[in-house]
């Protein structure tokens, strides 16, 4: 009872203190008034105030804020440390320490609330004057200053402002109550998250894949949503530094995916000094409305302050995220414009964003970039440059060492700088191993300094393409010169192919003429029992004696003789070729394949110098005809007659073949070789590069490929070409064999009356004793020659036509005008031109034999074009009795078919009219017909009643004459019915529709043999 009693006291003492010291804590507050300098106790003023001051202290108002002393000291040191008293803040910090470490009698118990009172204090004594201290207990209760507070003291009237900001304080306490969670303390847990760290209460849920306010405690749905919302930069964070952690510890990564590790780095290192800042003014209590109104702390942080903070801070992880996801697979280049096209934003923060980024992702490849154009070198451990090297030989190295990896070209750098950029470290490498200069490191110091930039590391970045381009045209420009200027100057391009034209086109004529003369003989030979040793000196010799002998030594040691694979039946001719030797790094240009169309078109001219030759020989040895035919006088008419027959069939045939041949070799040599040629010098000289060279090159040695039909789609026309060669060799020798047999006989005719001692072999001589035997020998030897002679003569004509007939066809305009100089005085076009698709051959009686060429159409075709309707009587020509009873009937180029079936010579013959129709007939305006097969009917005029099947002009009125329909052979349909214009009809053998038999069709006799 006793200790009950004692503690009563205690309390009552306790409280008396309290009163007394708000007593005197009024006093002297009254005290600073200039209004009442000395308040009397027992005033009115002094007594309303005392109960105002104990009324507050019995309200249940309490601080927005959590009580933690440590927090209120280091706000208020740093709030001392902000306004530059630094000294202040240490000293102030020295006073917290002593004075939170004390305990026991003397202490304060309550020492979060003694600091936040000092906190209080300062803050007003910064924004208020003195002037506003309240005169009197009036002026404090309807003063405007009621929502004020003054020295500590909260001064609060019947204002209806004041009511209010009561209402939101009670308010706030119920929001407390309700809430187990502070705001401050969901802030501070929302910094956490966002540097990927589990809160208090916020917290990663594996199940939203996010991070979001537990569930055990109260906390409002829009609280949460705006922490959820909030939060969502952690799971950015985590994932950006994931890939940072992850890509750092893979070695093959790259430089350039280093860079962008190194990059996105940068970028968090930012991010940590922006929570830092944040979690600063995280310290700072959030104050209520009024406090807020009165702008009393403006460094406090709450939810919505953050979402204004982290708004741009989101918009960059989440860019940074989104180009991890993109990146996580892409190396190099193909990383570099992956992250470029991401650039390409209208939001002037993302672009800026991007392009700082970038800067530093397109460091590595922009030095790969500069080390390949001016140094040549390939600095590229992880493969990350567009440009590849591959191990190669040297002739290949331009060629095949290095190519463009199109996967890694960044959509920044455009595919013509990129191939700029490779020409131009392919030329340094090509100057260095294959051409052994060192010039073009001066050529590449220049560029740089002509450019701005330097050989050392730096210079070019990301967004400086004007500065790339600008370097690299300047390097290209300089060593592409450089390289070209070694080739021209230092090995000689321009010479050696000059020297190939001359020797393996054959274009130094006094050489290839002595070595025709020389080695002619020893090509007859089997090519067995040639020695390419023996020919090789032949070919010296040829050099000795012409002009070639002047040439430079080190293009004759290139010029050697090849012997091509050959069997046991090729002769010299057969395999006998001109090479010409290439060396470092002129095989760059004179490849393999390059040679081998080099030996392709010398073994054809050569095979075309051989033909002239022959001719020439021909001529030499019909030189003296005139006195040859003199000396047969005393022979029979008969037999002279037949002489002089042969000689002038020999010279006419000599001269067809050689205007033939003239013609066409000064085809090949002047517009085709010399032609090519010039065009290729042209392009030389404006040659800027060695691509620009080699395109050159193959363009001229295309050109004469194609032009001397060489090429694949040429192998038809080529064939022709090479038939009429093997007849002119053939003529040279029915030739020689016809001359010497004259010349044996002009020896005989001189010995008319003597006897021969020795008996001479039938076969070694054509004559016996005796002039009539002579005379009968003589005939019987001139009609064999003079049937050779017209046995060749046919085979010629006819392989000339259907070379002829083919020129035309060619894609090539060169050849179309080779037919035009062949054909000038049209006597070809004269000869063949009532032939339409027939032709003539020559059977083995020596008889003539009609044929029908399968792959022409008739010249007068050309009166068909235009013509609103055109009929091809498909029928003609193809009944059985004219077709397949006979050999040797059908032609198709220079091939004469043995025997062929009807119906596959009609589907050709229709596919070359079908050809001609599209080609040359507009579906438009003419109509096409092609027309079956009718009854026959020529056969004794009309339908047997005399008469001829093309002279009639009125259709047959009697039908009892008509003979059953014959089968008839399908045409189809190739193009679409349209309306004629007029009633014009053009009948014709050659093709689009098919049209049924009529009777009014078998009742006509005016088209043979079938009608419409």
């Amino acid at each position: 009872m006793k200790n009950e009693d004692e503690r009563v006291v205690m309390e009552e003492d306790d409280q008396q203190k309290a009163s007394d010291l708000v007593h005197e804590l009024v006093l002297r507050l009254l005290s600073l008034n200039p209004q009442t300098p000395d308040p009397d106790p027992t005033s009115p003023t002094f007594l309303k105030t005392l109960r105002y001051a104990h009324r507050i202290l019995r309200s249940r108002l309490t601080p927005s804020v959590s009580p933690d002393a440590a927090a209120i000291a280091e706000s208020l040191k740093r709030r001392l440390a902000t306004h530059g008293k630094s000294s202040d803040a240490l000293a102030f910090a020295d006073l917290y320490a002593k004075f939170a470490s004390k305990t026991g009698p003397g202490s304060v118990n309550n020492k979060w609330s003694l600091l936040y009172l000092l906190r209080i204090v300062s803050e007003d004594r910064h924004k208020l004057d003195s002037s506003l201290l309240l005169p009197n207990l009036n002026a404090a209760v309807s003063s405007s200053l009621g929502n004020k507070k003054t020295n500590g003291v909260l001064l609060v009237s019947k204002d209806p402002e004041n009511l209010r900001d009561v209402a939101f304080r009670e308010y706030a306490n119920l929001i407390k109550e309700e809430n187990e969670v502070t705001e401050e303390i969901l802030v501070r847990d929302v910094l956490y998250a966002c540097q990927g760290i589990d809160g208090k209460y916020v917290k990663f849920n594996s199940e939203i894949d996010g991070y979001a306010v537990v569930d055990y405690i109260n906390t409002p749905r829009a609280t949460r949503t705006m922490v959820r919302t909030l939060s969502e930069l952690g799971w950015l964070f985590k994932k950006v530094k994931s890939f940072i952690s992850e890509s750092m510890d893979e070695s093959t990564f790259g430089t350039v995916g280093q860079a962008f590790c190194a990059a996105l780095q940068d970028e968090l290192s930012d991010y940590y000094k922006l929570l830092a800042v944040l979690e600063a003014q995280g310290m700072n209590p959030i104050p209520l409305v009024s406090e807020s109104a009165g702008g009393s702390s403006s460094s406090y942080l709450s939810l919505r302050r953050l979402s204004v903070w982290f708004a741009e801070p989101k918009v960059k992880m989440r860019l940074m995220a989104v180009l991890v996801d993109k990146c996580r697979v892409l190396r190099g280049g193909a990383m570099a414009g992956a992250i470029h096209l991401h650039a390409q934003h209208g939001d002037p923060l993302v672009h800026d964003f991007m392009m700082s980024l970038l800067r530093c992702v397109c460091s590595p490849l922009f030095e790969m970039v500069r080390s390949w154009v001016l140094e040549g070198e390939l600095e590229d451990s992880f493969g990350e440059f567009f440009v590849v090297s591959h191990p190669v030989k040297v002739d290949l190295l331009w060629r095949e060492g290095y190519n463009l990896h199109h996967g890694m070209l960044p959509s920044f750098i455009s595919p013509s700088l990129a191939q700029r950029i490779l020409r131009t470290g392919k030329s340094i490498n090509f100057l260095r191993v294959c051409c052994d200069d060192h010039g073009w490191a001066d050529a590449a110091s220049e560029a740089a300094a002509a450019s701005g930039t330097t050989t050392r590391r730096g210079g070019i970045g990301y967004g400086e393409t004007d500065a790339l381009e600008y370097l690299v045209a300047e390097a290209a420009k300089r060593i592409d010169k450089r390289l070209l200027d070694v080739l021209y100057e230092r090995y000689k391009f321009k010479e050696h192919c000059l020297a190939i034209k001359r020797y393996l086109l054959l274009g130094q004529g006094d050489f290839v003429q002595y070595l025709m003369d020389i080695v002619g003989p020893k090509l007859s030979e089997p090519a067995n029992n040639i020695s390419s040793f023996e020919l090789a000196g032949f070919l010296e010799a040829a050099v000795r004696a012409s002009n070639a002998q002047y040439d430079d030594r080190d293009v004759l040691d290139r010029l050697k003789v090849k012997m091509m694979p050959h069997g046991s039946g090729d002769r010299g001719w057969d395999v006998f070729s001109l090479e010409y030797e290439a060396r470092a790094p002129l095989d760059t240009v004179f490849t393999e394949s390059v040679l081998s169309k080099y030996l392709r078109v010398f073994n054809f001219l050569w095979r075309l110098k051989r033909v002239e030759h022959a001719l020439i020989g021909i001529w030499k040895t019909m030189k003296p005809n005139c006195i040859t035919s003199n000396s047969f006088v005393k022979l029979q008419s008969s037999v002279k007659l037949q002489l002089l027959s042969a000689l002038r069939r020999c010279q006419v045939l000599w001269n067809e073949m050689n205007h033939f041949v003239t013609n066409f070799q000064y085809y090949i040599m002047f517009e085709v070789l010399e032609v090519s040629w010039c065009n290729f010098a042209k392009e030389m000289e404006a040659a800027k590069d060695l691509d620009d060279l080699l395109a050159a090159h193959e363009k001229y040695l295309n050109s004469i490929v194609g032009k001397s039909l060489l090429g694949e789609e040429s192998q038809t026309i080529r064939k022709s070409l090479f038939v009429l060669f093997e007849l002119i060799l053939r003529f040279r020798s029915h030739a020689d064999r016809l001359y010497e047999g004259i010349y044996e006989l002009q020896i005989r005719t001189k010995e008319p009356g003597r006897e021969r001692n020795k008996t001479q072999d039938s076969s070694s001589s054509w004559f016996s004793d005796g002039r009539k035997a002579i005379t009968q020998r003589a005939g019987e030897f001139l009609r064999s020659m003079s049937q050779d002679m017209d046995s060749i003569a046919k085979e010629y004509t006819t392989s000339l036509d259907a070379f002829l007939s083919l020129l035309p066809l060619q894609q090539s305009v060169d050849l179309k005008f080779l037919f035009f100089r062949l054909d000038f005085t049209e006597f070809y076009s004269r000869l063949h031109s009532k032939g339409r698709e027939k032709s003539e051959i020559v059977d083995k009686k020596g008889t003539k034999k009609e044929t029908l060429r399968l792959d022409l159409i008739g010249k007068s075709s050309e009166q068909y074009k235009g013509a609103d309707i055109i009929v091809f009587n498909t029928g003609h020509w193809w009944t059985h009795e004219k077709t397949s009873k006979g050999e040797d009937y059908y032609q198709e180029g220079s091939n004469v078919y043995h025997e062929l079936a009807v119906l596959e010579a009609f589907r050709k013959a229709l596919t070359t009219w079908g050809r001609w129709v599209e080609k040359n007939v507009n579906p438009e305006k003419s109509l096409v017909f092609f027309r079956g097969f009718s009854a026959t009917h020529f056969s004794g005029g009309q339908w047997n009643s005399g008469g001829a099947c093309d002279s009639e002009t009125e259709p047959i009125k009697n039908e009892t004459y008509l003979t059953p329909e014959e089968d008839t052979v399908a045409v189809p349909r190739l193009q679409p019915l349209v309306p004629p214009r007029s009633s014009r009809l053009l009948e014709r053998d050659p093709l689009l529709r098919a049209a049924p038999q009529t009777q009014s069709a078998w009742l006509n006799t005016t088209a043979p043999p079938t009608l419409v």
